[in-house]
């Protein structure tokens, strides 16, 4: 036991900052929790002793990363930058001509638009240019063993060694932070059961493939509920008198009813007939401080792939760029304050005492959260912004 805690301190001291905020008692606990509770699951699975050995050995559990409570709230226009759209814009619009043959055969097979694709490609791993540094193993472990969705975690660490002792992963598996893999950027259950041969060459390779990349993101979205011949969703104007409260998936209602209400769309055109009947949800991801969308069903199903509002509206915004030439937003993003995420946080949970759903306090503005600032402010007689301000959180913290 003196020996392994030796050797866990060295390979702390090896591993650099990160690592050597665990003592070495922690990682010895760490040691034993691989081989006396993971191990058996692995070998359920079919994982070899081996196989468990070679790929376990000398792993270390990793500090834990945990949101800042100090860290600035981000402000959705940060996530458009020029540099990021223009540079997955040009390189999407470069390879749809290159796999202009495999996307129009992946549209027809899963009604899901070949530029939707190349977007999520592009975001999720700049094409599969973007160095993916991390060991997958030991992030798997050590959030398995410390997060907060620790059961989760060990689902994938377990799926993850099954897809090596089945040949189906590299054995020096790579991933991001939160333990993702490949170009698409799949965790380890998601490569099992959405991976696709693109290529056909008789195996599903999301690492070196890009034909396998694209018809396993195609296949991801087409069995998250994809609609086919439907858009994602369109920028609009949204009067005054069209409350920002509407927002959410849970409001919709038929585009030809926002219409009525008059939401219109920033170029003029009506919208499309095959569209008007289809239901559509007001987004305004910065509330009445950046533009608004109406967006469909589809639309929630990018969410399904990261559940974030500004990476569905990302990728929907440079599918379009890709395929239409399309410019920048109409709406323009508002100067807001400046505030911390422990701020917005305090703000939520004033808002959840009086009764509103803000959908956690967590520190971030998302739909349900925003719609309760602008419930409030309606109900106090102020005009709603649904977005919030150093005003704001003075009065509800």
């Amino acid at each position: 036991m003196l020996r392994l805690a030796f050797a866990s301190l060295a390979l702390v001291v090896h591993l650099g900052a990160g690592a050597a905020a665990q003592t070495a008692s922690d990682q010895v606990a760490f040691q034993q929790w691989l081989q006396q509770k993971v191990w058996p699951d692995a070998r359920s699975a079919g994982v070899s002793k081996g196989t468990f050995n070679k790929l376990m050995k000398g792993k270390l559990m990793l500090a834990p990363t945990r949101p800042d409570k100090q860290a600035e709230f981000g402000r959705p226009a940060r996530y458009f930058g020029a540099n990021t759209l223009g540079y997955t814009t040009r390189e999407g619009q470069k390879l749809r001509k290159t796999h202009a043959d495999l996307l129009k055969s992946l549209e027809r097979d899963s009604g899901v638009p070949g530029q939707i694709l190349l977007a999520i490609w592009g975001r999720e791993s700049g094409f599969g240019r973007v160095k993916i540094p991390q060991d997958a193993f030991q992030v798997l472990a050590s959030k398995a063993y410390q997060d907060a969705r620790a059961e989760y975690f060990r689902t994938e660490l377990i799926a993850a060694l099954k897809l090596v002792q089945e040949g189906r992963a590299p054995k020096a598996l790579k991933s991001s932070w939160a333990g993702a893999l490949g170009q698409p950027q799949f965790m380890p259950t998601n490569v099992a059961k959405y991976g696709r041969d693109g290529d056909g060459d008789g195996r599903v390779d999301i690492w070196q493939s890009e034909a396998d990349t694209l018809a396993s993101i195609a296949h991801y979205l087409s069995e998250h509920g994809w609609q086919r011949g439907r858009d994602w969703g369109f920028e609009v104007k949204v009067p005054a008198d069209v409350s920002c409260t509407l927002e959410g998936p849970d409001q919709g209602r038929r585009i030809a009813q926002w219409a009525d209400m008059g939401v219109t769309r920033v170029n003029g055109r009506a919208f499309p007939k095959h569209e008007a009947m289809g239901q559509g949800y007001l987004m305004m991801p910065a509330g009445r401080h950046g533009p608004a969308f109406l967006v469909t069903p589809n639309f929630y199903v990018l969410k399904e792939y990261n559940e974030s509002d500004l990476y569905a509206l990302f990728v929907g915004h440079v599918g379009d760029r890709i395929r239409y030439n399309m410019a920048d937003f109409k709406g323009a993003w508002a100067p807001t304050d400046t505030l911390l995420r422990a701020d917005v946080a305090a703000m939520q949970r004033g808002l959840e005492r009086l009764g509103h759903d803000v959908g956690g306090a967590d520190g971030l503005a998302g739909f349900r959260t925003r719609r309760s600032i602008g419930r409030w402010q309606e109900a106090g007689g102020q005009a709603a912004t649904c977005w919030p301000s150093k005003a704001i959180v003075k009065r509800l913290r």
